[in-house]
């Protein structure tokens, strides 16, 4: 792997964290020695996608607040986030808005008395749209893998979903489990 690429591990964006600390991408890529930063393109209510309204146990026709990212490493952008919260806990908050969320959004969350405590990944590779292609700065052709992620609370109640893009030629994905 080379500087440009990135070795990603999920478990920082998972445990809420100081308020008053940075973001976990800020933090983590600086732990790294390196520059992380991000763009909101776009936040509020949206209908969600298929896929989303099944993961979060929604009945046809409830909308989701979504909070559309652009993460950027050593200003080349790196990965295509989109998450999605149920209205009912994220309307009215600052997850429905394009301002930086001190702490990150899971402390925000949290804070709202929403913990997640089962997180659910699935990974898989595929092409990219052209919209992806062009924000990611990648061709067509090379694939992107897309990490999907559901946040449970302790009474298994949907919290978030990530849908995350990412091209796979600079991108490795970590898994560290301890058992027991």
């Amino acid at each position: 792997m080379s500087k440009s690429d990135w070795v990603s591990t999920s478990m920082p964006y998972l445990v809420p964290r100081e308020k008053s600390g940075a973001d976990p991408w800020s933090a983590e890529t600086a732990a790294k020695g390196r520059r992380g930063t991000q763009r909101i393109a776009h936040a509020g209510e949206v209908s969600p996608p298929d896929e989303v309204a099944e993961l979060l146990g929604l009945p046809d026709g409830e909308d989701v607040v979504v909070r559309r990212r652009v993460m950027y490493l050593d200003e080349q952008p790196c990965e295509l986030t989109d998450t999605y919260y149920p209205s009912r806990i994220a309307r009215g908050t600052p997850l429905a808005g394009t301002a930086r969320i001190r702490g990150g959004a899971v402390t925000l969350l949290a804070e709202l008395g929403h913990v997640g405590v089962r997180i659910r990944e699935d990974v898989i590779a595929r092409l990219p749209n052209a919209e992806e292609a062009e924000t990611l700065r990648i061709e067509e052709g090379e694939p992107v893998l897309q990490l999907t992620r559901l946040t449970l609370d302790s009474e298994d109640r949907p919290i978030q979903v990530d849908i995350m893009a990412m091209p796979s030629q600079r991108q490795r994905l970590r898994y560290e489990l301890r058992i027991g």
